[in-house]
């Protein structure tokens, strides 16, 4: 991929690296297979070294906080911090909630969220799903009644992915019920987490670890200034944000780390006299994955060459999100297979302390053509809207 790196974008690499080997810490960094092997308060801890930086939010523009970093600068950027092992920011509120806010949110909503989602001072979460309402989100059917200054909201979101930290949860409500299509009685309102009548519950994964959780809204009052742009309009906010959410789980950064530690594992593992980088069958296979990746790698430069801070990457993120996630996956299952008996402790008491295990990965990877949208809704969208079909 050098080759499309001009001598700026060259020096810009050397300086982001200058900056890692300065400011990442130690005792934080760390490649792993799948998601969520650092903690959230490592993750904090990082997102406020890059806010003291200035380098927190490179996709905002500069008057919100932004870098003013070219497409291909914020590509470097994010993937030598993958390769280095730097925390992976959570993109609740930098890539999801805070463009919202920046493109259809009140001034009052800016001053007031964009400073504390740079700073980390608010966490937030996102409650779009619920039971009977995840693929289908239209269907959603926690409702908000307007009762004097103040929304009602009563329902269940699940799924919602670190609720237990969070200080704000982003949400879909219905408020018409009438509506002639269920997405245009939709609405988008930001819900304090600490709110009377919010309980968050925890949904403990196949992985073994406690990502996600339910959120069980009753009578909770959630005031006026709390709803995002208008009313029953967050069917079009929602969109906005999936987009931005569909191309962070494409995660090109993290694949690309993750797929150097599984050529550094294979080529330490042995099948039979020879490493198993150079087996036929397991290097045919680690050679499609690495193609299939960079097929990615360059249409994920594409998508940032045409698309500026704020503007909506339409219908391409779904194609990124698909073949992302399925890549994804793929890599976890080739490091189940380079890892052998190593990957079979699943629990943390029982994991070596070592990056050489695969089970943790390859079972939280499960979900990945799944969550933001499964794969057969980003095919239809891909066919719908690019395909033309």
């Amino acid at each position: 991929m050098e080759l499309f790196y001009s001598d700026a974008d060259l020096a810009f690499r050397d300086e982001v690296r200058s900056y890692l080997d300065d400011a990442l810490p130690e005792d934080i960094s760390g490649t792993f297979f799948g998601y969520g092997r650092h903690s959230w308060h490592q993750m904090i801890r990082w997102h406020k070294i890059l806010a003291d930086k200035g380098w927190v939010a490179p996709n905002w523009p500069e008057d919100h906080g932004g870098t003013g970093w070219s497409p291909m600068q914020q590509y470097i950027f994010d993937s030598e911090a993958m390769m280095a092992g730097a925390p992976r920011l959570r993109p609740f509120g930098l890539k999801m909630i805070g463009p919202v806010l920046i493109r259809f949110g009140s001034e009052a909503q800016k001053k007031r969220f964009l400073p504390r989602i740079l700073s980390a001072d608010d966490y937030w979460c996102q409650g779009f799903s619920e039971p009977g309402a995840g693929s289908d989100l239209a269907a959603l059917k926690t409702r908000a009644v307007w009762d004097g200054d103040a929304y009602v909201v009563n329902g269940q979101k699940t799924w919602t992915t670190t609720a237990q930290h969070a200080d704000w949860m982003f949400t879909l409500v219905r408020t018409d019920p009438d509506a002639e299509r269920p997405q245009q009685g939709i609405s988008m309102l930001l819900i304090p987490l600490d709110s009377p009548g919010v309980t968050v519950r925890p949904i403990i994964t196949i992985d073994g670890d406690h990502h996600v959780n339910e959120v069980f809204l009753e009578d909770v009052r959630v005031p006026a200034d709390l709803l995002v742009g208008e009313e029953n309009r967050g069917w079009t906010y929602a969109k906005y944000l999936l987009g931005n959410e569909r191309v962070s789980i494409a995660n090109v950064g993290q694949s690309k780390a993750e797929l150097a530690l599984l050529k550094r594992l294979a080529a330490n593992r042995k099948r039979g006299n020879v490493a198993l980088i150079d087996d036929p069958v397991f290097g045919m296979k680690l050679a499609d994955l690495e193609a299939d990746f960079l097929a990615q790698e360059v249409t994920n430069l594409r998508m940032l060459s045409q698309v500026r801070p704020g503007q909506d990457v339409g219908a391409l993120s779904s194609f990124l999100k698909l073949r992302g996630s399925e890549i994804q996956q793929r890599i976890q299952e080739l490091a189940m297979e380079a890892t052998g008996a190593l990957a079979a402790p699943w629990r943390e008491a029982d994991r070596p302390r070592t990056d050489d295990y695969g089970m943790h990965g390859w079972l939280n990877s499960r979900a990945f053509t799944i969550f933001g949208g499964s794969s057969e809704v980003m095919k239809n969208i891909v066919a719908k809207q690019i395909l033309g079909f």
